[in-house]
């Protein structure tokens, strides 16, 4: 074991410019960073810059390292899907050959029909939309029938929007967990149930944080898995637990916003543990990349940044930090879906003395392999470890 903790961080969806099959998902262009750099007139992060972000591909405002302090490269995604489910179990060395289905006209008529049976309670909405205007449109109606509101996006996702005071939390999950069981077919292969309750009066209503996710369990063992079944922690921070239906998962940390994942994920720093420390930041994907809002995301990721020089100090000699994403979500593309890009990938520990320039990697794998061959335990079927280079 050459590290005692590793340190990962997802910056959902922040993507580092087209995949070479990027047309064939309708993304032909798109590029998350470039084009919020853009449309910033340049970023402000110096500590990624310090890492080398620019080396792996120049953003505007954010200088080439003379001497990075990380080794950098950037990743393609090998499964069929552009989605967080996707993305993460293949960072943990899964391969995806069966997409996620997602559901741009609505849930099919029998579905929604079988949760009204089931639960006694009507449907309103099936159909993409935002989780706010969502609550604008219907929110009156829900607290007047006491009907549920039901939506997706354009990831593979039903959610179930409900007033706590209307549906109780209790019963409101328990809706939740039919349709998760509804929806554990083939026929409908439904990423995640989320739970989305609210409070508030029409005109003023608010999401809270009782939101809970069902997700499908991944269908082979991660190498999250395989750290537990060894005696090695696994801290999911944010939404790392709901990704992997807790999956290999030894203690689960939520997480408010990217802000508070970055407390929390600092906490992590604090603790005596030997093994993985998991992070999500979920702001940057459904706060701005979902609404199209390139000035909010790239506000965000300066945010980030400025936090980012806490985690410098707070690193221990034999501790390693690694800094992705799990797919792209370019803010200027047309629609509101994720963008089939390269992710970044820097990869930081005390004793680099340069960083370096590593191989482009051929899937997202390769950093759950290099997270099981520093612990010793089974590597994935997928991927390839870079701890000799590290």
């Amino acid at each position: 074991m050459k590290f005692k903790r590793v340190f990962l961080i997802v910056m959902d969806s922040v993507g580092i410019g087209e995949a070479p099959d990027a047309e064939k998902f309708g993304d032909k262009g798109a590029d998350t960073l470039g084009h919020i750099a853009e449309r910033m007139n340049g970023l402000n992060m110096p500590n990624l810059a310090k890492l080398g972000l620019s080396n792996i591909r120049e953003i505007k405002g954010v200088p080439v390292a003379e001497r990075p302090l990380a080794h950098y490269t950037k990743m393609q995604e090998a499964s069929v899907g552009k989605d967080t489910m996707t993305g993460h179990w293949e960072i943990m060395g899964l391969n995806i050959d069966t997409p996620f289905q997602t559901f741009p006209q609505g849930f099919p008529k029998e579905l929604i029909d079988e949760i009204e049976t089931r639960t006694g309670r009507k449907v309103i909405g099936n159909k993409p939309a935002s989780g706010t205007e969502i609550l604008v449109e219907l929110g009156k109606e829900h607290i007047e029938t006491g009907s549920i509101i039901v939506y997706t996006s354009a990831d593979s996702v039903l959610q179930i929007a409900a007033h706590e005071e209307v549906v109780p939390l209790d019963e409101l999950y328990k809706i939740c967990e039919i349709a998760r069981e509804l929806t554990l077919n083939e026929k409908y292969m439904v990423g995640r149930i989320i739970a989305r309750p609210f409070i508030g009066i029409p005109g003023n209503f608010e999401r809270t944080a009782n939101r809970h996710d069902y997700a499908l369990k991944p269908f082979d063992r991660t190498v999250m898995n395989e750290l537990k079944d060894n005696q090695f922690d696994v801290i999911a921070v944010g939404k790392i637990s709901d990704i992997y239906d807790g999956e290999g998962v030894t203690k689960s940390l939520r997480t408010k916003s990217n802000l508070d994942g970055m407390d929390r994920l600092n906490d992590t720093f604090k603790m005596d543990f030997t093994g993985l420390s998991f992070l999500n930041l979920v702001d940057f994907d459904a706060k701005f990349g979902h609404r199209r809002d390139p000035i909010g995301y790239g506000k965000a990721l300066e945010e980030f940044d400025e936090r980012l020089g806490e985690v410098f100090d707070l690193m221990n000699d034999d501790d390693l930090l690694m800094i992705t994403a799990d797919h792209g979500n370019d803010p200027v593309h047309p629609g509101t879906d994720h963008t089939r890009e390269y992710v970044p990938l820097l990869i930081y520990h005390k004793g680099i003395t340069e960083g370096k320039q590593l191989p482009i990697s051929k899937t997202f794998a390769d950093i759950g392999a290099t997270v099981a061959d520093n612990f010793g335990v089974p590597l994935p079927k997928y991927g390839n470890s870079l701890l000799d280079i590290l």
